[in-house]
């Protein structure tokens, strides 16, 4: 069997030729990047000192930099947002044990499994015959489906191949169990504001690799904005960085005009059906249930400049209406679907005032969760304790059948009692007692409660 070429170009370097099973495949020095290449893969460090702001990973005695000094890797994961590294530290990982192991790489967008089972069959002969590791770095391995993933196992159990996985998605979803439980994940964090700065500076000085050839300099509160609104990205950072220097190649220096005409909208991170999706719905809930408006309003733009659907924050802020703020402030759940209608008829962005209206009255709310709590406890008896029948005084009758066996006997008319309360059990007789519903003294919901007690006084007065 016949190995296709993979595609390493995920490291700027051209593809390698087929190799047939046992063939050790001479790497070599990689060939140069092109001069039209994107900065940010210009500037891709080619060994782990070069890779900036990842000291939690690669400082002394932390596993990955021990791994790596002894030449004893293992599976991993690295699971991080875009542009804070991954890639780049797989790409060091290559260059460092380069001549020690052979090294494939793939991108799960690009690959099924038939190409996946031919690499790893190559790998196994090249163990058993040569004696040889083989790395596989994998780009975007949530992308892989569970056979894809599943596919890995025996080689990666084995130790036929290291495999290096990159994800931007949590792990704990997206890679079948049994694969991570065989790989070290490491979370690799984006890069802090100085280290982006730092990167930057390192591009514009760099007349090989980087922009050092236009002489053009940046001032300090450009360098700031572009390090600061790029999130710790470096790829979108340097992005940013390479087109304005196009635009100062005349002056020969970035201003803050500059550097914002380079970058003229924020995108910001955020995965509608992932997990900063989950991350920022929570963020939003509790910081409105903590009475938080200005956080709260945060998280809201946060979600609709994200991309979120606005729809779906409405439904979320109608269930905190009911079960966070619930009868404290009866109100709230009138104003929240009312705030649904606005979104839906006159959509965004206007319509994301309607949501910000709801998000600042709903922090200011009084706050109770009696009427969930009450809820939680009054659906547990329902699936758990025998299901009785209604006292008969309650049931219906409509029939004389029914009338002549008992059913509605007793039954008392509220209306017709002179304190509009009547002298009836309504609980069945297992469950007589119980109290489930808990009001709190907070806003309407301690009028609710007190009419609910003297309701409770005037029917054990009366039994």
């Amino acid at each position: 069997m016949t190995a296709k070429p993979t595609p390493s170009s995920l490291f700027g370097e051209p593809d390698q030729a087929p190799e047939s099973p046992g063939t050790v495949r001479d790497l070599g020095k990689p060939s140069p990047l092109r001069k039209d290449a994107p900065l940010a893969e210009r500037m891709r460090p080619e060994s782990i000192d070069q890779i900036l702001g990842q000291e939690s990973l690669l400082g002394p005695g932390e596993p990955l930099h021990d791994a790596l000094q002894a030449g004893d890797l293992f599976s991993m994961i690295l699971w991080g947002p875009p542009g804070s590294g991954k890639t780049t530290l797989a790409n060091a990982i290559k260059h460092q044990t380069r001549g020690k192991t052979h090294f494939e790489a793939l991108s799960a967008v690009l690959t099924g499994v038939k190409e996946l089972r031919e690499i790893l069959a190559n790998a196994t002969h090249r163990r058993k015959t040569l004696g040889r590791k083989s790395l596989l770095f994998i780009d975007e391995i949530h992308r892989y489906n569970k056979s894809q993933q599943d596919a890995l196992l025996p080689a990666v159990e084995s130790g036929d191949v290291i495999l290096i996985g990159a994800t931007t998605e949590n792990p704990s979803f997206e890679i079948v169990g049994a694969l991570l439980s065989r790989c070290r994940v490491f979370v690799v964090k984006p890069l802090s504001g100085d280290a982006v700065m730092d990167l930057m500076r390192r591009a514009l000085a760099d007349k090989g690799r980087g922009l050092g050839d236009l002489g053009v300099e940046i001032d300090d509160n450009a360098l700031i904005f572009l390090a600061e609104v790029t999130d710790g990205d470096a790829r979108r950072a340097l992005g940013a960085l390479e087109i304005a220097a196009s635009l100062a190649r005349r002056v020969g220096r970035i201003d803050l005009a500059i550097a914002q005409k380079a970058l003229s909208r924020k995108a910001l991170l955020y995965d509608k059906s992932g997990e900063e999706h989950f991350n920022l719905i929570s963020a939003l809930h509790k910081s409105i249930r903590n009475s938080d408006a200005d956080a709260s309003l945060y998280w809201l733009a946060r979600m609709i400049e994200g991309g979120e659907d606005p729809l779906y924050i409405a439904r979320r802020l109608a269930r905190f209406a009911s079960e966070d703020v619930g009868l404290a402030d009866p109100h709230a759940l009138t104003l929240a679907m009312a705030a649904q209608q606005a979104v839906h008829f006159i959509g965004l962005p206007e319509g994301a005032l309607a949501l910000a209206e709801l998000v600042v009255y709903l922090a200011a709310a009084p706050r109770s969760n009696a009427v969930y709590a009450a809820w939680n406890e009054a659906r547990k008896d329902a699936l758990e304790t025998r299901a009785d029948p209604p006292p008969e005084a309650i049931r219906n009758a409509p029939t004389k059948l029914m009338k002549s066996l008992g059913y509605g006997e007793g039954y008392k008319y509220a209306h017709d009692e002179a304190e509009g309360v009547a002298a009836m059990e309504c609980l069945p007789d297992r469950l007589q007692g119980r109290t489930y519903f808990k009001p709190t003294t907070r806003g309407r919901e301690k009028d609710i409660g007190e009419r609910l007690a003297a309701s409770k006084a005037i029917r054990k007065r009366k039994a």
